[in-house]
């Protein structure tokens, strides 16, 4: 065997790491490899601390003065703000708040009232189905003012037309990791006079991003993945300065109040990003949400792509060597600038395998219907652990480990 696929080399390449200390900001559990940071990140060493002092602190302390003296009320712009330099957006562009659904439901609608002549809102086959499922519902409400249709992603530039008003795609598909053009693909929609939307759910945080450079109109994203934000973490979304007055959120709670506090009883749209607000910020949650955006400061996004295709790479490079017999295909594009901080392979016993090697301190997951998922979350993960992980699969492959019938059994989450 090669040295390059030694335990010996892993090492080498972990001293190597420019961003190696950066492990030390987060609580990882001993024997424990996370290859599913693209799913749930890691829990920061600072989120305990910072959630006990907003809870005895703050909430138990100050009570609800906390909304001024702690605060709490800007709390979803000022994370905005750190959100938009990780993904290319200039300061009031980005908001914190509500789940990515409840936001790709506003910002959608928002598009689609300003293309009111057009029906036709787009999306591809194999997007995220929660996407899926957001576009539907609103063409159904919205009657016979909006269509909805989805087309193989080889064939999207083409279904671009003049009827289509919106076009919503994710940037790094959910299964395969593979990256769209960004730039190319809202230039065409433009072009054909349709504004876009972008779901970075798999991309904030691994990829870098360029939103205001390469056209976005719209945008959504999540907060508990790549930004380590915690289960069920506060939502983000994006609107480009040029479309923030144009167009209100069909949800026009109270927040999105120019003055919330003049308890007017007509409602009146802030006059910037805080229009897409809607309810009262979710202080808990933002706090940590906060304190999974620092495990970013002073990180170079160009030094976390590098790292995350050079992990990808040699995850799959390991995967040929050692486990090239057992019926393993990769389910994404070797090319690691067309994948986003992901490796998929397919195997049609791919959950009993999953299972196993979670049960052997690997954590991934599965999509069905034969999918296992392997992401590599640069600031935390280390050439070691992959390492590690091809070799405990293919102790579970060499032994049939993973035909033990506990495997099989279908859990609620996979």
């Amino acid at each position: 065997m090669s040295d390059k696929f030694s335990l010996k080399n892993a090492q080498a390449m972990d001293d190597a790491d420019v961003l190696k200390n950066l492990r030390s900001r987060f609580n990882l559990p001993d024997g424990i490899v996370y290859l599913d940071g693209n799913s749930l990140g890691a829990l920061p060493s600072s989120t305990a601390a910072r959630i006990n002092t907003v809870v005895e602190g703050e909430w138990g302390g100050d009570l609800i003065k906390s909304w001024n003296s702690h605060n709490w009320m800007n709390q979803p712009r000022v994370l905005g703000d750190k959100i938009a330099k990780i993904i290319g957006a200039a300061a009031g562009e980005v908001i914190a708040c509500d789940s990515t659904s409840v936001n790709l439901f506003k910002v959608v609608a928002q598009a689609k009232s300003l293309r009111p002549n057009r029906t036709k809102i787009l999306s591809e086959e194999g997007n995220f189905p929660t996407d899926l499922y957001v576009l539907q519902g609103l063409v159904k409400m919205l009657g016979d003012s909006a269509s909805y249709a989805t087309v193989p992603t080889a064939e999207l530039m083409s279904a671009i037309d003049k009827d289509t008003a919106v076009v919503v795609l994710t940037h790094v598909n959910f299964k395969s990791g593979a990256i769209h053009d960004m730039a190319a693909i809202s230039k065409h929609a433009h072009d054909m006079g349709a504004l876009i939307v972008w779901d970075l759910c798999h991309s904030a945080g691994a990829v870098p991003l360029n939103l205001s450079a390469d056209g976005a109109d719209y945008a959504v994203g999540c907060g508990y993945k790549y930004l380590n934000g915690g289960p069920g973490s506060p939502a983000f979304l994006y609107v480009a300065k040029r479309h923030q007055t144009a167009a209100t959120s069909p949800l026009t709670g109270w927040m999105g109040h120019a003055n919330p506090f003049e308890f007017s009883e007509q409602y009146n749209p802030a006059g910037d990003i805080e229009r897409n607000l809607c309810g009262s910020p979710v202080i808990i949650a933002l706090a940590a949400l906060d304190e999974g955006l620092k495990t970013f400061d002073g990180v170079d996004m160009a030094d976390v792509r590098e790292k995350s295709m050079a992990l990808g790479t040699f995850f799959i490079e390991l995967m040929e060597e050692k486990l090239g017999a057992y019926g393993f295909e990769l389910a994404c594009t070797k090319e690691a600038s067309a994948r986003g901080s992901q490796v998929s392979y397919s195997h049609e016993h791919g959950y009993a395998i999953m299972q196993a090697l979670i049960d052997k301190g690997v954590i991934g997951d599965f999509r069905a219907p034969d999918i296992m998922r392997f992401g590599f979350a640069p600031l935390y993960i280390g050439y070691v652990d992959v390492w590690r992980s091809v070799e405990i699969l293919k102790e579970i492959m060499d032994g049939d480990v993973w035909k033990n019938p506990a495997y099989a059994t279908k859990s609620q989450v996979t």
